[in-house]
Parts: structure tokens; C-alpha cells; sequence
């Protein structure tokens, strides 16, 4: 018993040590997994500002790609302005893939007292004299204020930005740099010989150039998995391009990442123009007449459509944790069902070892009489018939005991746990219980035991092997017997239940002995189990009868149960199918 509880012991503690250290692992993981997130989301994040980068770059590069191609150089003659830009144009739209980038292209020419203004006919593919739009207004009056020479002339882009039908224009001046020589180069002053006004098409950017830019550089899951908004720098509540128009949710100050777009890249634009001599300050900055400082006209948002990458991580992160977590409690329950079955394993070890010990006791018991008897009878020392006969009914007795023994035994090696009776036949349950008293008379009369038969005689048959069935109630019997204690009696009954539509007959088996402790209730069926009252009184037996008869019920689609309480007796009730009575004289007609 020290032993046992030692080895309890010992379980407990190690499955608390797993426990703690499955604790230790769980707060690490979270630790871990918490800095993979933070890696994680920086990474998304700068690899989202990154392609965001190059995407403004391309976008940029093509704009003023697009300007340097259709502004030529200040050396052109004046009176072949026309011709010029519309030669440029058309040579550029040969050779873009992007020939509907602009949706307006005009010539501002500055005269005497006003600018004139050409506007290109995609049609005729030539300049005409035209009237300013209404949406140009703003660009007109700036370039009027800039021929005037006027201080305030030109626009700041410090005072609220552009109007509104000024978003997407851009205005270009050709200049002239004076010849070298002359004054000092820092006197010069460059002439604006006119401007070149360009109104990108809006439907175009939104429905070819964007999605285009944006599939090269976020990928095909990219407009997918993003939403993307480009606002103008100074007015964010107009949009110009929103992926998402479903939604209708704005990005706002929420974006994980952000670009500017619409940036011609000026000094390139110049140094074509602008005279290369130590000393002459080339231009910087876009001109006047446009919004100028170092970033784009529109900014480019772009936020997951989670809701931003710390929810896609945090998300992510959940997920992980659940994972690993639920690995954890997996490996807590292998632990735990480990020692568990190690336990039921020493138990059932325990319990075989006692089982061989009781098993070499029971047989050394009845072999030592009949070795003693038969030695007796050989050596001549009892001769009177009577005795004679005694040690012969003696020698009998052991050896049947000898016999159930060895085929109880037997019955348990070959039944297995989930056996079936392959050819069940009606079996009468008086004359099955008849056979069980029969075969227990021996044992029953040694225990001077009354017994109490109460069968009705309209009983419907049962099916299944007569002799398996008959082992079930003398192991029943016999228990009752061996372990009725002084109350002497045994009662044995049996009736029809009705449930569920079907039928099944009930046999019962009582006495009324010291019962069985409720701690025990729920073993006495295991394999090798027997009571301490059973140990303590020394009563024969190998702890198979009940397993066995479990068995052999179950295997009879029927279940067997005991009620019992201390010190007024145990009753075992086997529950089996019942058959139709016509089935009795079926099968012995067959029989026959």
C-alpha cells in the first residue's frame, strides 16, 4: 500500500512538473510570438512603403517622361510653334504606351497685352486659337499677372493650393536663357517664350494607369487585399481614385503607408535649356505659374482592408496564439491520459500478478486432497468401503472444482471483449436456470443457503448458447453462496420488461450478504478485481467470474448491473433480448 501511494505520488508530481513547465513554454511562446508580430508589422509595413516608393517613382518618370517629350527646346523659331508642339505631340503618342494621358493639351502664348490661347485638336491633330475654359481661369489670370510683371503675380503654393478644376493640369514654360557673355551671369534673365498646359485625363489614371501601376507593384492580391485612395495634397476630402467605392469608408489619417504622385521632375525638365557655365544658378523648383515645393500634387493612401496592418498582425497573432495554445492543452491531455493508462497499466499488472498467485493457490489447494487421497488409497491405509467411497467423492469434488477452474479460465482467454454469438438459439429461462442450480447445488449446499426460485412459467424464450448463458447464472449463484455471509438465502426471479418496443426478460440474483462497498462498485466487472472482503476472508476465487459474465451478456446484445448496499445484500440483474415463443417449437421441429 506505501508503495502504491509512493507511485501515486511520484505521478502527481510529475504531471505538475509538466504542467509548470507547459505553463513556462505557453508564457514564452506569447513573449516570442508578441516580437515576431512587431517584426512582422514593421516589415509589412516598410515593404508596403516600398513598393508605394517605386510606384511614385514610375508614375513620376512617365509624367515627365511625357512633358520632355512634348516641350521642345527654346532654340526653335517662334513662327513654327504650332507645327513644333503638334509634330512633338504626335510623335509622342506613336510611341507611349500611355497616348490617353492627356485629356487637354493647349499652348498659352504670351502677347502685347493679354495671352492667347491654342488648344490641340485630336481630331485634325493641329492648334487652334480657342477660348479659355471656365476651369482655367485661375491659370490665366497668373499668366497675365506674370507678363504684367506684377510682384503678386504667380501662384504660392502657401495660401490654400490650387482650385479645384486645377488638380490634375500642369503648366510648363519654354524658356530662353541668354547667350553667354554679356553681363555677369548672375544679371541674366531668362525669358518665357510660353506654356505649355497639359490637363491629364482623370477617367484614363483611374481606369487604365493606376490599376496598372498598382498590379505591377503591389501584386495581383495587391488591390485585393489593400484599399487605396489618392487625395489631392491640398484639398484630402476630394478624391480623385478609390479602389474600394463600395465601402464608402474613408482612409483618412488611418493609412498604414502613404506616397505623393503627380510630381514632374523639373530640373531635368531645365537642364536641357539652361546654359552650362560656372556661376549661372539653374532654375529650381516647378514655375510659378503651378504649385510648387518639394513633394506631389496628390498623395496616394493605402491601409489594409482590415482595417491596418497592426489588426491583419494582431489577427495573425491571435491565430498563432490559438495554435500554440491548443498544442499545449494537447500535450497537457497526452501527459495527463499518459499517466493515466501508466496507472491503469501497474493496476492491471498488480492485479495479474495477484490473479497468478490466486490462481496457483486454488489450484495447489484441490491438487494437494486429491494427491493426499489418492496416496491414502494406494498405500492401504483406509480400507473400509465407506471411507473408501468418501475419499473417492472427496477426490470427485476436487477434480470438478479442478475442471470449472481451468475452463473459467479458458472461457476468458478465448471470449474476446467484443465478441458476438454467431448462432443463437431459444433458450427457456426456467429450464436455464434449472441447469445453473443444478451446477451449483454443490457449492450452495456446502453453504447451506436457501434458495428462493420465482420464474413464471409464460416466460418468452431467450436467444443465445445455452452453456454460456448457464455460466453466467452459476457464476452468479455461486457468488451469492460464497459471499451471502449468515444470511443463508439466495433469490432468484425473473420477468418481461417492454421499452422502446422491444422486449427483454430480466433474471435476478439476491442475497442478502454484507453488500458490496460502493468504492468497489464500479470494479468488481474489471478483469482480475477482487474485493478486500474476498482477500481478507481468504474465499476462493480468480477475480474472472464477473468479467466473464459481462462478457458473455454483452456478447448477447444484453447488459448485466448490481445494486448493493452494506449490510443488506447485492442483487445482480441480467438483462437479455427476448425471443417469440414460437420460436421454441421452431427450432425443435428443426431439431428434429
Amino acid at each position: 500500500m506505501n508503495f502504491d501511494k509512493r507511485q501515486g505520488l511520484l505521478s502527481w508530481v510529475f504531471v505538475g512538473l509538466m504542467f509548470a513547465l507547459t505553463a513556462t513554454l505557453g508564457v514564452l511562446q506569447y513573449r516570442w510570438i508578441g516580437e515576431v508580430s512587431q517584426a512582422e508589422r514593421e516589415r509589412l509595413r516598410s515593404g508596403l512603403q516600398a513598393s508605394l516608393v517605386r510606384l511614385s517613382q514610375d508614375f513620376n518618370t512617365e509624367l515627365t517622361a511625357a512633358c520632355a517629350a512634348l516641350l521642345p527646346e527654346a532654340s526653335a523659331a517662334e513662327r513654327d510653334r504650332e507645327k513644333l508642339y503638334a509634330g512633338r505631340l504626335a510623335h509622342w503618342r506613336e510611341s507611349t504606351r500611355h497616348d490617353r494621358m492627356f485629356r487637354r493639351v493647349a499652348i498659352a502664348v504670351p502677347e502685347t497685352n493679354s495671352v492667347q490661347l491654342l488648344m490641340f485638336d485630336f481630331s485634325r491633330g493641329a492648334f487652334s486659337p480657342a477660348d479659355w475654359p471656365a476651369t482655367w481661369k485661375g491659370i490665366r489670370e497668373r499668366a497675365e499677372a506674370r507678363l504684367a510683371g506684377e510682384p503678386g503675380g504667380g501662384w504660392r503654393g502657401g495660401f490654400g493650393g490650387p482650385p479645384e478644376g486645377e488638380l490634375a493640369i500642369l503648366a510648363l514654360p519654354r524658356i530662353q536663357f541668354p547667350e553667354p557673355g554679356g553681363e555677369p551671369p548672375r544679371r541674366e534673365r531668362p525669358v518665357e517664350l510660353d506654356w505649355l498646359i497639359l490637363e491629364l485625363d482623370l477617367e484614363y489614371v483611374r481606369a487604365g494607369w493606376l490599376p496598372e501601376l498598382l498590379q505591377r507593384h503591389l501584386g495581383a492580391r495587391g488591390m485585393l487585399e489593400y484599399q487605396i485612395e489618392v487625395v489631392p495634397r491640398w484639398n484630402p476630402d476630394q478624391i480623385l481614385f478609390q479602389s474600394d467605392t463600395e465601402s464608402g469608408e474613408r482612409i483618412g489619417s488611418r493609412a498604414d503607408a502613404s506616397v505623393y504622385l503627380f510630381e514632374v521632375q523639373w530640373e531635368q525638365l531645365m537642364r536641357r535649356s539652361a546654359p552650362r557655365r560656372p556661376g549661372f544658378d539653374r532654375p529650381k523648383g516647378p514655375p510659378r505659374l503651378m504649385p510648387g515645393g518639394d513633394r506631389g500634387g496628390w498623395q496616394m493612401l493605402v491601409r489594409h482592408k482590415s482595417g491596418s496592418l497592426e489588426k491583419l498582425v494582431a489577427r495573425s497573432r491571435i491565430g498563432n496564439l490559438v495554435v500554440t495554445f491548443a498544442i499545449l492543452l494537447l500535450m497537457m491531455g497526452v501527459v495527463a491520459a499518459l499517466v493515466r493508462f501508466t496507472r491503469r497499466a501497474q493496476r492491471l499488472a498488480e492485479l495479474q500478478m495477484e490473479f497468478v498467485a490466486n490462481v496457483s493457490h486454488e489450484l495447489r489447494t484441490p491438487l494437494s486432497v486429491i494427491s493426499s487421497a489418492a496416496y491414502n488409497l494406494q498405500g492401504g491405509v483406509v480400507n473400509d468401503p465407506k471411507k473408501v467411497q468418501r475419499y473417492g467423492e472427496l477426490i470427485r469434488n476436487e477434480g470438478e472444482r479442478l475442471k470449472e477452474m481451468v475452463e473459467q479460465v479458458l472461457r476468458f482467454a478465448g471470449l474476446k471483449a467484443d465478441a458476438r454469438i454467431e448462432h443463437p438459439e431459444p433458450v427457456l429461462v426456467e429450464t436455464l436456470v434449472e441447469d445453473a442450480l443444478r451446477d451449483a447445488r454443490r457449492i450452495i449446499e456446502e453453504s447451506q443457503c436457501a434458495v428462493d426460485k420465482q420464474i413464471p412459467p409464460d416466460l418468452p424464450p431467450v436467444l443465445g448458447d445455452p452453456a454460456a448463458l448457464r455460466h453466467v447464472l452459476q457464476n452468479l449463484l455461486t457468488n451469492a453462496a460464497k459471499y451471502g455471509g449468515d444470511g443463508r438465502w439466495i433469490g432468484i426471479s425473473a420477468e418481461v420488461q417492454s421499452g422502446d418496443g422491444n422486449k427483454q426478460v430480466v433474471i435476478r440474483v439476491r442475497d442478502k450478504g454484507q453488500g458490496i462497498p460502493p468504492d468497489e462498485v464500479k470494479q468488481i466487472f474489471d478483469p482480475f478485481y477482487r474485493g478486500r472482503t474476498a482477500r481478507q476472508d481468504q474465499i476462493h476465487g480468480t477475480g474472472l467470474g464477473l468479467s466473464l459474465a459481462k462478457r458473455i451478456v454483452e456478447a448477447h446484445h444484453g447488459r448485466i448491473a448490481v445494486r448493493s448496499a452494506v449490510g443488506q445484500g447485492t442483487e445482480f440483474s441480467v438483462h437479455l433480448p427476448a425471443g417469440e415463443p414460437e420460436q421454441v417449437d421452431e427450432f425443435a421441429n428443426s431439431a428434429d
